[in-house]
C-alpha cells in the first residue's frame, strides 16, 4: 500500500548548547556560566558584607594617599562613604525592627494572660 517516508528526527536542545549530533563531538566547551571549580560566577554582587567593604576602601585610600594619588583616594574615599551610608540604613532599620518587637510583645503577652485567667476561671466554675 502506502508507505510513508520516515521522518528525521529533530533535535532539541532543552536550554544546552546548539551543536547537532556527530558534529565536533570531540570538543567540549566549557560553560560560561561556571569557574573550572564548579562554583558559579557572581559578576553583580560583591561576596564581601558592607562593613568589609568600607574597611576594604579605606585601606585603599590611604594606600593611595601615601602613593601621592589624590584623585585615586578621593575615589576610593567616595565608595567608602557609599557603604558607609548603606550601614547607616541597615542600622536604623534595626533600630525600627527592634522597637516596633518591643511594642508589639507586651501586647501579645497581655492578650496570653487574659486568655489564660479566662480559661482558669472557666475549669474552676466547671469543678463547683
Amino acid at each position: 500500500m502506502f508507505q510513508r517516508k520516515p521522518r528525521r528526527f529533530r533535535y532539541r536542545t532543552n536550554g544546552r548548547s546548539h551543536t547537532l549530533h556527530g558534529v565536533n563531538k570531540n570538543k567540549i566547551r566549557p560553560r560560561s556560566d561556571h569557574f573550572s571549580n564548579g562554583g558559579a560566577r557572581n559578576n553583580f554582587r560583591q561576596t564581601l558584607s558592607a562593613e568589609q567593604l568600607l574597611e576594604k576602601y579605606n585601606n585603599l585610600a590611604k594606600e593611595a594617599m601615601s602613593s601621592g594619588d589624590k584623585t585615586l583616594s578621593e575615589n576610593y574615599l567616595q565608595h567608602a562613604d557609599h557603604f558607609m551610608r548603606i550601614i547607616g540604613d541597615k542600622n536604623k532599620n534595626l533600630e525600627k525592627n527592634i522597637k516596633i518587637e518591643a511594642i508589639n510583645k507586651p501586647k501579645q503577652d497581655n492578650n496570653n494572660t487574659s486568655e489564660n485567667i479566662e480559661t482558669n476561671l472557666h475549669n474552676t466554675e466547671k469543678k463547683e
